[in-house]
């Protein structure tokens, strides 16, 4: 009984053995036709019957269609990656003859780039990376600090650029020695504008999972929006004049100050000192009141130089304004210190591509000054280094899970 029972395993396993040889032989493309396949496999004639009976005959129809379908699939992937290219090549080419910018052209522009299936192309990002460092080099230059700040120099401020300060041992002590960003270059980075498009977009999972988070001018975290907007701050741009509004200058409101800016962690507070007079007083109070409290909190300043040297490499490329904005500053800058690169929440626009209504923030309706900064020029830009693959923008929700 044993050796007949080890027979039959043998015989099985013979068995097997030729099933797999026969389908290494004949499971890939065959010689023969699709339609020959197909006339075969519907073979009524005794030969055809016996052999439409073998299940290897549905194996290698199985395996050919799949493998018709994976090329078919292939090859439209190639065809619509070609079209978005030519789309975005015309849409770019067009823009640059443009003089002026509608909402409605920009909401079109958009929706084709939406149906686009966005890629990182590393070579368009090294190229570009490398083109901003030789004007502009965020590493080094971002941050003024004591290596490129030297004490006793005069320092020229960025737009009131007649002007200079002198750099004393105050000033200088505030300065960290080096760069302060320290993990350079940073993995995934996140930069979160306040555009209205961020409510109930489910965003603040993504956001908080990156591995440094650019935001801009203190905006709210905690609460409802933080859904939306996430928590996690590793960076926060400070408008000097939100301080001298909100906070009177910071003359009464130190503590309520302090309050606000807890739910950013040991984030850096990063102020424009060095762009106008009138913002030195104000950065300086925001560094000394950090101090005084022992906040977690930390206060940086951009470096003048470096703004200068990007509002010119900007400009270049038909960004005319009378001063960057400070998402688009920071989103520069990104692209320098960070591999990749996201930014959510930039939307300059008043309705969604549905045409649904938004706000201005996604915590308020407050307008910018008109002709301060060139929004759409700016977003033109930021489309552009999306299209090429440099960075990633976030268009509308993220996905929940």
């Amino acid at each position: 009984m044993r050796a007949v029972i080890a027979l039959i395993a043998m015989l099985s396993s013979l068995l097997l053995f030729v099933c797999l040889l026969w389908l290494t032989a004949d499971g890939s493309l065959s010689a023969r036709s699709w339609e020959e396949e197909a006339k075969s496999a519907t073979d009524v004639t005794p030969k055809g019957l016996r052999k439409l009976r073998s299940p290897l005959t549905f194996v290698q129809l199985a395996t050919q269609t799949e493998n018709r379908t994976t090329l078919k699939n292939a090859i439209y992937q190639l065809q619509q990656a070609s079209k978005c290219k030519e789309m975005q090549d015309n849409i770019w080419s067009s823009s640059i003859k443009k003089k002026r910018y509608s909402e409605d052209y920009y909401l079109q522009i958009v929706t084709k780039i939406q149906n686009c299936t966005w890629k990182r192309r590393p070579e368009e990002y090294t190229k570009f990376r490398l083109e901003l460092a030789s004007c502009c080099d965020a590493v080094h230059n971002f941050i003024a600090s004591q290596n490129n700040t030297p004490l006793g120099s005069n320092m020229s401020y960025e737009v009131d650029n007649k002007k200079t300060i002198l750099i004393t041992e105050d000033i200088f002590r505030m300065l960290p020695e080096s760069p302060p960003l320290l993990g350079y270059p940073f993995k995934h980075c996140a930069v979160v504008g306040n555009g209205g498009i961020l409510k109930n977009s489910s965003c603040g999972a993504e956001i908080d999972h990156s591995d440094f988070v650019f935001r801009c001018n203190l905006p709210p975290t905690t609460g409802s929006v933080s859904k939306d907007v996430g928590n996690k701050t590793s960076l926060v741009t400070v408008n000097p004049s939100i301080i001298a509004q909100k906070y009177n200058k910071l003359n009464e409101k130190k503590v309520t100050f302090l309050e606000n800016i807890a739910s950013y962690g040991n984030a850096f507070l990063l102020l424009p000192a060095f762009s106008f007079k009138s913002n030195t007083a104000a950065s300086f109070k925001v560094y000394h009141t950090l101090q005084e409290f022992r906040a977690k909190q930390r206060a940086i300043f951009f470096h003048p130089r470096y703004l200068k040297s990007l509002a010119q490499f900007w400009r270049t490329k038909g960004v005319k304004a009378y001063r960057l904005s400070s998402g688009f500053m920071i989103a520069s800058a990104a692209i320098e210190l960070c591999e990749n690169v996201k930014l959510y929440g930039f939307w300059p626009f008043s309705k969604t591509t549905e045409e649904m209504p938004i706000s201005h923030h996604y915590y308020d309706n407050q307008l910018p000054k008109p002709g301060f900064h060139a929004m759409p020029k700016e977003y033109n830009q930021i489309l552009q280094l999306h299209g090429k693959g440099i960075l990633k923008l976030q268009f509308g929700k993220c996905d929940s899970d």
